[in-house]
C-alpha cells in the first residue's frame, strides 16, 4: 500500500468536518431562537397573564380559554433552555418531549382562544383598555397580543426543522445520537397532529361561514361531521336553450351545491344565497369538453349524474382548471 501523501485531501474527513460545522450552526440557532422564544413567552406570562389574574379583568374561565396551557409551555421552555445552555442537546430535547402534549392541547384550544379574544375586545371595555396599555410597552416592539398568541405553534414547527437538521448532522457514534433521533421522531409526530388539528379547525370555520351564507331546506346540516370544504366561486350554467346563467357553486368533499343570489334589495337576506340543487360527487361523471389548451377563451365542463346533466362554463381558463382539479379530487375521494 502506498504511503499517504502529507497534506493530501481526505474526502471522509472533509465530509465529517462539514457535518460538524452544520451541527454547530444548527445547535447555535436552536439555542439563540429558544432564548428569544422564552423571552416572548415570558412577556405574555408577566404582562398579561399575571396582571390579569391580579386585577380580575377576565373571569378565570375566559382567561383559561384565551391562554390555554401558556404558563406550562413557558416552564417547559425554561427547562429546555437550561439543558441547551450547558450543551446537553440530546438529554435536553428528550426530556422536553415529555411536555409535547402541551402543544397538542394548545392547538386544540386555538380556535377557542381566537373567539374569546374577539369577544372580549368587543364587549369588555376594561379588557380593551388593559390590552392597549400593555401592548404599548416598549418590550413588545409594536406587537399585539393577537400576534403573540400563535407563538407556541410556530415554535413547534421550528423545533421540528431544527431537531431534524441536528440529527442529520450528528454521527451515529455520537453519544446523543439516539436521544436526538427519538426526540426528532416525537416532535415530528406532534407537529403532524397539530397540523391536522389546524386543518380541521379551518375547515370547520369554512363550513360555518358557508352555512351562514345559505338558505333553503337543502342547505341544512352542511356542518355535519366528515365533510370538507374545497372551493367556491361563480360559474355559468349552460342550459339546453337560452343564455348561460351565473350561479354560485360550493364544492365539498361529498357534494356540489348550486345556489342563486338573493336580490340585493332583499331586506333580511341581502348578500346570501338560496340553495337550488345538491349533486352527490359519488355519482358524478366529469368531462372537460374544451379548455385544455390554456387559451384566453375559457372552457366548458360536463358533469353527468343519474338524473341530470350540468354544463358549466367559465371565461377564465385558470379558474376552470382549478375547478376541474377540485372536482376530480372530490369524485376520486368518494369513489375510493
Amino acid at each position: 500500500m502506498g504511503t499517504p501523501v502529507p497534506g493530501a485531501r481526505c474526502p471522509v474527513q472533509e465530509q465529517r468536518a462539514r457535518w460538524e460545522r452544520k451541527r454547530v450552526c444548527t445547535a447555535r440557532e436552536l439555542l439563540e431562537t429558544e432564548r428569544r422564544y422564552q423571552e416572548q413567552l415570558g412577556l405574555v406570562a408577566t404582562y398579561f397573564l399575571t396582571i390579569l389574574k391580579a386585577k380580575g379583568t377576565l373571569r378565570p374561565p375566559d382567561r383559561q380559554a384565551l391562554f390555554g396551557p401558556w404558563e406550562r409551555i413557558y416552564g417547559a421552555s425554561q427547562e429546555l433552555l437550561l439543558y441547551l445552555e450547558e450543551g446537553h442537546w440530546g438529554q435536553g430535547l428528550e426530556s422536553f418531549c415529555s411536555h409535547l402534549e402541551l402543544y397538542t392541547q394548545f392547538a386544540i384550544n386555538a380556535e377557542r382562544s381566537r373567539t374569546t379574544l374577539q369577544r372580549e375586545l368587543k364587549k369588555n371595555k376594561q379588557f380593551r383598555r388593559f390590552l392597549q396599555l400593555q401592548e404599548g410597552r416598549p418590550e413588545f416592539g409594536g406587537l399585539q397580543l393577537q400576534d403573540l398568541l400563535p407563538l407556541p405553534l410556530q415554535r413547534l414547527q421550528q423545533y421540528e426543522n431544527l431537531v431534524i437538521a441536528l440529527v442529520e448532522n450528528t454521527g451515529p457514534n455520537s453519544p446523543d445520537h439516539q436521544q436526538l433521533t427519538r426526540a426528532a421522531q416525537l416532535i415530528s409526530e406532534t407537529a403532524q397532529r397539530v397540523h391536522t388539528i389546524g386543518q380541521q379547525q379551518k375547515n370547520d370555520e369554512h363550513l360555518r361561514r358557508v352555512q351562514a351564507l345559505l338558505s333553503g331546506r337543502q342547505a341544512k346540516g352542511l356542518t355535519s361531521g366528515g365533510r370538507w370544504f374545497l372551493r367556491q366561486g361563480w360559474l355559468l350554467v349552460v342550459p339546453p336553450r337560452g343564455e348561460p346563467r351565473p350561479r354560485m357553486f360550493f364544492l365539498f368533499s361529498d357534494v356540489l351545491l348550486m345556489a342563486k343570489p338573493r336580490p340585493p334589495l332583499h331586506l333580511l337576506q341581502s348578500g346570501t344565497f338560496a340553495c337550488r340543487a345538491l349533486y352527490p360527487m359519488a355519482q358524478c361523471q366529469l368531462c372537460r369538453i374544451f379548455g385544455h389548451s390554456g387559451g384566453p377563451c375559457g372552457g366548458l365542463l360536463s358533469l353527468s349524474f343519474p338524473d341530470e346533466k350540468l354544463l358549466l362554463m367559465s371565461t377564465d381558463q385558470e379558474e376552470l382548471s382549478c375547478w376541474y382539479h377540485s372536482l376530480t379530487l372530490a369524485i376520486s375521494s368518494q369513489k375510493n
